[in-house]
């Protein structure tokens, strides 16, 4: 606590505050100072009440927001993709994190491809399941807006279809055709029935379903959607079906198809990560596109930029720079921005990112999907996090907010400020008359800060002095309602609220603002009327302290450290931890890191359970008469070294305590071993004389639905897909009969973007055709060459082998022109073939072993593992024997030829359980070298290390896949590009040490290796 001598009346503007112990009297004397000028109305307001809740919820919309349970619902969402994040109890981990921010509600994309990897197969096994993400979501109190699609975007390989249907499903995809929809039928109908039993409408936590994704409407793609409506209402899905279009086309909002709620994504900054610094103008048409388009419905934004996805490329700034794209400067302007245009519900892409491990991501990016988001992808806490709570908890206090009418902005008429480089955005509330006014720098790229007045329209009408910093956005509120009393009413504030209700019987509400700005609130007169908070204030100030009310200022910074958990039901009512529809009752804490949770017994006991980097002092404002405080289980210690004038300071009802962390990246308490020694083997045997293909896919079709047809050869189609080896690495293996005239081979190859493809005659290296990506210039997905044949290389009319290992980048997504959806049925493999003389005979594939069908790692699933000769017996799984004479033991990961070598080692961990410890493993080595690498930890495909591009080095693995208390076996698969030595240097790294972690802990579940279904000569 902080001494108050920033605050004054503003009545008495010499006023200094004098010894703690006479604050009380001296704030009587002001009130009634002031109430000898001021004359103070309350505008009467509706009570909130709170219906008995049934079993079964209801879900209703208006031209304002969605109604749950009789109640309006501000739908404040963040994007997470569970499949990037394999490790189901870690659900609950980001679960939590949101719910702690004061969002309400998760977006969910499920994906096609790995729920329905092959024709008539269903997968909803394991991290696949949907029952364990709607389970936490009920029991955190967190709504759910489900996006099946069948095609998602969502930068996954073929939009998330599954990659069988690009080559098997003939015709057009995501249109009325029968075959696309007899492909589609099986996973919609799969995740219908296991979603059912999970809406609102039946007591769990499904509010809406999404039909497809970002699409066009007309004749052929209305039926479609159609077909998916049809689908989902005969399978018993009942609540609103939403639809997001990508740019305002009016699509899907009447005719045939149309959803019942229509939606507009946005990415204001769209997504150059190189240029951080540099914003694009703001867009101010949104409220009259909504009027246009869907004026009966809630303005709903189901994707606005919360980050950005980085492109591979040397002059690729990592998610850094998506991370400062996007910064908390940004959110301040342009969320509050969209609120202005009077947004009710809106979801932030992404909340978290997570990882795109395996054959996951789409050519235009690698890895990390880290997306600059608010919680990083090793699910660390960043200052948007911060950022992104102050303006939630805004809205989770403020139900006024949620039913507002747009009056006029600067544009349009509003004129209640007196500088014109400041815009403003009047929403007001019909029924209880308040003002909610978003004010901002006209124009978004400035950086000055701009001081003006206000004429504040509330009873008595005033006079405001604001300052607005560049890059700034703020709310001023006018006759703003909180708390159960009907006397607690801020007349207006220029501070900026961060909670506002009732604890233990006390309406609190808790202003902020930035140190270096002075804000005026004008109070009842019963609270002290006008008030004048002056630059400098810094900590938790405490403005009014009696019975019935509490009035807190803090910093921006100061406020960032307070949480507002709900105080969790004590039975399990159905929603009962909902926020508003099953429970009001919540404290406030400052100091921790997170506080995942808190519940209040009946004889006064808390517990909290939450997150800790450091040592910490707790302030706990809540029930007065506590008997026991804990946290994580253990005991709160009162803080005995306050000074008896700092408690004085404190408010009410406060507990002061001390919390230690038992454990700092300091101190970790766990060794963490170095990687290595390795067992290493060469695995590139198909590139050696001797070498026998007779069990690889013969390539000989002539046909393909593939819309981009063969470039030249001699009518075979040489494409991965059309022989179930979409994913990875692919290899080739094609055989002719040499002659003395044969000396080079012309070959054209197609892998996406930033592919590679090394090529041999026989075991003689030719040389590594190069895809390209420059942050997403100069972009080279397909290359044709030709490759001269050594002298002495080629075997004079016996059989010789050209051997091609390429890297599939993975599938395209759907193009706005051209091919449209099907520009995902990408040509990856070898679009030309033709020798300078003669003909090939027979062409060999081979890719993940079982290809769609067959592939025996059911665990991790279709999308794990390439078609590498150590993939295929299984070198990188737990449990393989490395120790027979076959392996060799090497200190590092160097080669020094062309050519494909396995590393494997283990390491142990003995990390304590109450400890959450994300870790990476990082590649050291000076980039430039012309290597790929592919890393498995515990048989997961974790990382893509291309070293000649970039810009990826770090691979966060998590817990879950690693084992924190058990042997791991980290494997890398290192592909040197090039007759030249390359070294890559790896470690495994900390990147954090918290104190804490997921209740219940995380369990390991990995499936070690197994002969069965594994060899493939």
């Amino acid at each position: 606590m902080e001494k108050a001598d920033h605050i004054k009346f503003r009545s008495t503007p010499n006023l200094h505050w004098p010894s703690s112990r006479t604050r009380r009297v001296l704030w009587t004397g002001v009130i009634l100072l002031c109430s000898t000028f001021l004359t103070l109305s309350l505008l009467v307001r509706k009570t909130r009440i709170l219906l008995p809740v049934s079993p079964n919820g209801t879900i209703s919309f208006d031209n304002y927001s969605l109604i749950i349970n009789g109640q309006r619902v501000f739908l404040h969402s963040g994007e997470f993709h569970p499949f990037r994040l394999p490790v189901v109890p870690l659900w609950l981990d980001i679960i939590q994190k949101a719910k702690a921010a004061g969002l309400n509600s998760l977006s969910i994309y499920t994906h096609m491809g790995l729920l329905n990897p092959a024709p008539g197969v269903i997968d909803m096994d394991g991290w696949r399941s949907l029952e364990p993400l709607y389970t936490a979501a009920v029991h955190e109190g967190l709504w759910l807006v489900m996006r099946p699609g069948p095609y998602i975007n969502a930068e996954v390989s073929a939009g998330g279809l599954g990659h069988w249907v690009t080559s098997e499903v003939p015709g057009h995809l995501r249109s009325n055709e029968s075959a696309w929809k007899s492909a589609w039928i099986p996973y919609m109908q799969a995740f219908a029935d296991a979603t059912a039993p999970w809406q609102v409408t039946r007591g769990g936590p499904v509010v809406a379903v999404q039909i497809d994704n970002e699409y066009w409407q007309d004749e052929s793609t209305s039926q479609y959607f159609q077909d998916v409506k049809d689908l989902l209402k005969a399978r018993g899905i009942d609540v609103p079906l939403t639809y997001n279009d990508a740019r305002p086309g009016k699509n899907f909002i009447n005719g045939t198809g149309a959803a019942d709620i229509y939606g507009l994504d946005s990415y204001p900054q769209r997504f150059d990560c190189s240029n951080p610094s540099t914003w694009n103008p703001i867009r101010t048409n949104y409220h009259d596109y909504h009027m246009e388009a869907n004026p009966s419905q809630p303005w709903y934004i189901p994707e606005f930029q919360a980050g950005s996805f980085d492109a591979w490329g040397p002059n690729s700034p990592g998610y850094d720079g998506c991370y400062d794209l996007t910064n908390p400067a940004f959110m301040s302007v342009f969320n509050l921005q969209l609120w202005s245009s009077n947004a009710k519900m809106i979801n932030y892409y992404m909340f978290f990112g997570g990882t795109s491990w395996g054959g996951l991501p789409f050519p235009g990016v690698y890895t990390s999907y880290d997306y600059g988001a608010a919680v990083q992808e090793n699910r660390i806490l960043t200052r948007k996090y911060d950022e992104l709570k102050r303006q939630a908890l805004f809205i989770r206090s403020s139900p006024e907010f949620y039913k507002t009418q747009w009056i006029a902005d600067s544009s349009t008429g509003l004129n209640v400020l007196s500088d014109p480089r400041v815009f403003a955005t009047l929403l007001s509330n019909p029924d209880t008359g308040a003002d909610f006014y978003v004010l901002r720098q006209a124009k978004a790229n400035s950086t000055s800060t701009l001081h003006f007045k206000m004429n504040i329209t509330s009873d008595p009408a005033t006079v405001a002095s604001l300052a607005l910093e560049g890059r700034e956005s703020k709310v001023v509120v006018t006759n703003y309602h909180y708390g159960h009393n009907l006397a607690s009413i801020i007349h207006y504030s220029t501070a900026q609220i961060y909670f506002a209700g009732t604890i233990s019987g006390r309406d609190v509400i808790l202003f902020f603002g930035k140190t270096g700005q002075q804000y005026e609130v004008l109070l009842p007169k019963h609270l002290g009327g006008w008030l004048l908070i002056l630059p400098g204030t810094q900590g938790l100030v405490t403005i009014w302290d009696d019975r019935d009310h509490l009035v807190l200022y803090a910093d921006e910074a100061t406020v960032a450290t307070f949480w507002a958990p709900l105080l969790s039901a004590p039975s399990p009512t159905p929603f009962a931890n909902f926020w508003s529809i099953g429970t009001n009752e919540t404290i406030l804490l400052g100091g921790p890191y997170l506080v995942r949770s808190a519940s209040l017994s009946p004889s006064l006991e808390l517990d909290l359970i939450g997150d800790l980097k450091e040592g910490v002092r707790l302030i706990l404002i809540g029930p007065p008469k506590l008997r026991m405080v804990r946290w994580n289980g253990i005991d709160v210690i009162p803080d005995l070294t306050l000074s008896g004038q700092e408690l004085e300071k404190l408010p009410v009802g406060t507990f002061v305590g001390k919390l230690s962390a038992r454990l700092t990246q300091k101190n970790m308490g766990f060794d963490l071993p170095k990687l290595g020694p390795w067992r290493y083997r060469d695995s590139l045997p198909e590139i050696q004389p001797g070498f026998v293909d007779t069990e690889w896919a013969v390539a000989n079709r002539t046909g393909t639905n593939i819309p981009f047809k063969m470039k030249y050869g001699d009518g075979r189609v040489l494409y991965g897909c059309d022989y179930g080896f979409c994913e990875n690495t692919v290899l080739w293996r094609g055989h002719f009969i040499g002659s003395t005239q044969t000396t080079s081979v012309n070959l054209s190859i197609n892998g996406g973007e930033a592919f590679a493809a090394s090529i041999w005659l026989n075991d003689v290296f030719l040389g590594t055709a190069y895809g390209n990506s420059t942050n997403n210039l100069n972009i080279i997905e397909e290359t044709d060459e030709i490759y001269t044949f050594p002298s002495s290389s080629i075997r004079i009319a016996e059989d010789n082998v050209i051997t091609i290992l390429q890297d599939n980048m993975g599938m395209d997504e759907s193009e706005d022109e051209g091919l449209g959806p099907d520009a995902s049925r990408s040509p990856r493999g070898v679009r030309g073939f033709k020798l300078n003389d003669g003909t090939f005979g027979e062409w060999k594939v081979q890719g993940k072993i079982g290809g769609y069908n067959g592939y025996p790692d059911k665990h991790r699933g279709i999308l794990n593992e390439g078609g590498l000769f150590a993939e295929r017996l299984g070198w990188h799984l737990p449990g393989y024997d490395t120790r027979t004479s076959a392996w060799v033991s090497r200190d590092n990961l160097s080669l020094n030829v062309a050519g494909v070598g396995f590393f494997v080692c283990e390491v142990e961990l003995d990390v304590p359980e109450y400890l959450d410890s994300p870790m990476s493993v990082v590649f050291r080595e000076p980039f430039g070298q012309p290597f790929r690498a592919l890393l498995f930890v515990n048989g997961w495909m974790m990382g893509k290390r291309v070293g000649n591009l970039g810009p990826q080095s770090r691979f966060p693995v998590p817990q879950g896949i690693l084992d924190y208390k058990g042997k791991n076996t980290i494997a890398v698969a290192v592909w040197a590009m090039e007759n030249q030595s390359i070294l890559p240097e790896v470690e495994l790294v900390v990147d954090a040490v918290i104190d804490g972690g997921v209740p219940g802990g995380v369990r390991v579940d990995q499936q070690g290796w197994v002969s069965s279904g594994r060899y493939v000569s």
